[in-house]
């Protein structure tokens, strides 16, 4: 008796078939060449722009200047993004520090807690968060929020800050970190949870020691796109943090320079989107450098998200768990 390795051929070989799924793959791969190719012509445009930029302004002059003036009625023009990358930094840092956590155990509490009826009437309502529009967001963060904030803890507060605005860009991120961690924590089998309670532990025990850990690249990877989005986000920082490229003091302290977060958090600012729609609305015209800076800045912003997403799909596949 003859051993064959060779699997069988299951699929029907008439030449219709053959030519429907031709076709079907043909349109898969024409749909999946249009994703690529719109990418790399936003990444052709901003850089060649951009490269006409820095051909007027030093690199390290727009990476390293502390002041950011790209009008050049009323003075000279600077083009630092560093007053732009501390507001973005700030806003995303605090708005991580909302939705991570809260986002996490919302997750955890759909995933492991929560009864079916109650997850199929949560989730639906938690995702609309996601589609509210992001200027409601603003408008919610200054009509609301700084008020309260000034009436009860910070009376110092300027009518635009970067603290109302960090809040509403956690809160909008919260339902991208808690969907896409709940269905990492769903795809983790069951046999996992029955056997960690048939050595007697506990449903927080399983929750957070077992279930938790399997879903880490998910989980990890949600925090990266919620923080990418959080970097992105345009039009919640336009309406509750200002448009003012404002470089806060660097004080000392044993010798080391820092800077007190409640100059930054809350007073106005500007970060990177929302100096690129500040000159997009503004009366430059195409061809000038102020024009042309508005590319670099979307350049760095393609970069630090491109980083970002690599690195999301590194620790996806450095410890994602197959079962």
């Amino acid at each position: 008796m003859t051993e064959s390795t060779e699997s069988p051929d299951l699929q029907r070989q008439s030449g219709l078939t053959r030519l429907k799924e031709g076709t079907y793959g043909g349109l898969f791969a024409a749909c999946a060449a249009v994703t690529l190719l719109t990418t790399v012509a936003i990444f052709a445009t901003l850089l060649y722009d951009a490269v006409v930029f820095f051909s007027e302004v030093p690199v390290i002059e727009f990476l390293t200047s502390t002041s950011w003036s790209p009008n050049p009625r009323g003075g000279g023009q600077s083009f630092g993004i560093v007053p732009l990358v501390i507001g973005t930094i700030t806003v995303t840092i605090t708005a991580a520090f909302i939705a991570l956590p809260v986002g996490t155990l919302t997750a955890i509490y759909l995933s492991e807690y929560a009864t079916p009826n109650a997850r199929s009437i949560l989730k639906p309502l938690l995702e609309i968060l996601a589609g509210i529009p992001t200027v409601v967001y603003g408008y919610f963060a200054l009509v609301y929020i700084t008020p309260a904030l000034k009436a009860t803890l910070f009376p110092e507060m300027s009518t635009f800050n970067a603290l109302s605005a960090a809040l509403m860009v956690g809160i909008m991120t919260i339902p991208m970190v808690s969907s896409i961690s709940e269905d990492a924590m769903s795809a983790v089998p069951d046999d996992l949870r029955q056997a960690g309670y048939g050595l007697g532990a506990t449903k927080f025990e399983v929750s957070t020691g077992i279930v938790v850990p399997a879903s880490i690249s998910g989980i990890a990877s949600s925090y990266i796109l919620a923080v990418s989005r959080a970097i992105g986000e345009t039009m919640i920082v336009v309406v509750a943090m200002g448009a003012q490229a404002r470089m806060p003091a660097v004080q000392e302290a044993f010798g080391v320079p820092f800077i007190n977060p409640a100059d930054v958090l809350l007073e106005s600012g500007m970060t990177i989107t929302v100096a690129m729609v500040q000159i997009a609305n503004g009366d430059l015209t195409g061809g000038t450098i102020p024009y042309d800076s508005m590319f670099a800045l979307g350049l760095t912003l393609f970069v630090v998200t491109l980083v970002m997403n690599v690195l999301s799909d590194i620790i996806a596949q450095r410890y994602r768990e197959e079962y």
